[in-house]
């Protein structure tokens, strides 16, 4: 029996079936420990952009290490790496004068921005601004906040009481949410929080216009737009980020995967200036929030050799043009008795969409076609609604789009019999 309690598993069933052990991984493969090669279509969770086997960024990473390690960044104190990127992220970030505020990773960065947009309101003497505002099917995380605000309701079973001063909307709907602050009044709701592209919820594309009618209302009603960015961020939709390429302007971006595509955790907020200035105004004193590795010198060495990849190699120009090549690949796939649709057409990101009236006579459709896909060589894995992850590292060529298709293919038709 492993030791080893596995993150969102059922581990009755891990611990009856036993664990794939992946040993190595290059370019869009991974390799179990018997030396069974699999396609990763998910780029391990949304994250390994450049693809495996990019020895530059082990060896900034192991650099760095050697050099200095990590200390804490508390206070005043900081490190080359840690500093330069800040400027690096500011740089590219979708809103003018940024500052960017370091965490571990994607649930560390959204526990900081709903901290942020309350303490915000506070300083500004607007303490009754504290709601927080997201939408139905999104998914921020399961820290304390991200559950609180997470837009199904299977991760919050069992786990309550939940923070409060939370209302959800639906994930399509602009009107819906301006009735929502409207009805709460615009005097209490501090903030929405907004994947531009609903994730792990089931690749759910944003309806024309909609990204750019909500930042509007959110706008007009004074409620601050933080986009959830820890996904479609770093070049996965076609743009440094989804809200450069829709001209959002947000005002704080939750980041992370991307950023270092997974080599070393790290993620942060990237924070506009309306957001920071009464933070960092002469005696608004210290903001008692941060984490143990918040700027780890390791982590942000590594982010850097990343960022030189993806800009050496254009992969945020190349995720555009993927993403029709993606679209058009997994097409064929939507004429399947299984399938009643195939979202993709925005960026690296799709589902393969199990068809709602069979997952209604059999629920289990979706798991054992992910498991049918592992034996035909290709690994994914089922969102929220019965969807199949496809999000392959940006580097995929024809020959890894037409084995992903394959395996999906013949993974759906193994079930079917």
């Amino acid at each position: 029996m492993t030791r080893f309690w596995h993150p969102v598993a059922d581990m009755s069933a891990v611990a009856a079936s036993g664990e794939l052990l992946l040993d190595r991984a290059e370019g869009v493969h991974v390799w179990d420990e018997a030396g069974t090669r699999y396609l990763d279509a998910t780029a391990a969770l949304w994250y390994c952009n450049v693809g495996y086997g990019r020895d530059e960024i082990v060896d900034a990473a192991a650099a760095q290490m050697r050099r200095l390690p990590a200390y804490s960044h508390y206070g005043d104190v900081s490190s080359r790496p840690t500093t330069e990127l800040a400027e690096r992220i500011a740089n590219i970030a979708p809103m003018d004068d940024a500052v960017v505020f370091f965490a571990s990773g994607g649930g560390e960065s959204v526990e900081t921005a709903v901290k942020l947009v309350r303490r915000y309101w506070s300083l500004v003497g607007r303490e009754s601004k504290t709601i927080v505002v997201s939408r139905e099917r999104a998914y921020h995380g399961l820290a304390g906040y991200g559950t609180s605000i997470v837009g199904t309701d299977a991760f919050t079973v069992g786990v309550g009481p939940l923070a409060g001063g939370t209302l959800r909307v639906p994930w399509d709907d602009p009107a819906a949410l301006a009735e929502a602050i409207d009805r709460a009044g615009a005097e209490h709701v501090a903030a929405f929080f907004c994947e531009p592209v609903v994730g792990a919820g089931g690749v759910l594309l944003p309806p024309p216009g909609y990204l750019e009618e909500v930042r509007r209302i959110c706008r007009d009603r004074e409620v601050l737009f933080v986009a959830d960015e820890v996904i479609c961020g770093f070049g996965r939709v076609g743009d440094w980020f989804a809200s450069s390429r829709f001209g959002l302007e947000p005002d704080l971006v939750t980041f992370a995967k991307g950023v270092t595509s997974g080599y070393v955790q790290l993620g942060g907020v990237i924070v506009g200036p309306q957001v920071r200035e009464p933070f960092w105004a002469p005696g608004a004193g210290v903001w008692r929030h941060g984490y143990t590795y918040s700027g780890h010198a390791t982590a942000t060495a590594a982010a850097h050799a990343n960022l030189d990849v993806m800009e050496r190699e254009s992969l945020p120009q190349r995720a555009r043009a993927l993403e029709t090549e993606l679209a058009s690949a997994l097409a064929p796939l939507a004429s399947h008795p299984l399938v009643s649709e195939v979202r993709a057409g925005l960026g690296v990101l799709a589902a393969v969409q199990i068809s709602p009236d069979a997952l209604a006579e059999d629920a289990t459709l979706t798991d054992r076609t992910v498991g049918e896909a592992r034996l035909r060589g290709v690994l994914t894995r089922a969102l929220v609604g019965g969807g199949l992850q496809v999000s392959p590292s940006l580097v995929i060529d024809d020959a890894g789009l037409a084995e992903l298709v394959d395996g999906l293919r013949g993974a759906l038709d193994d079930v079917s019999r």
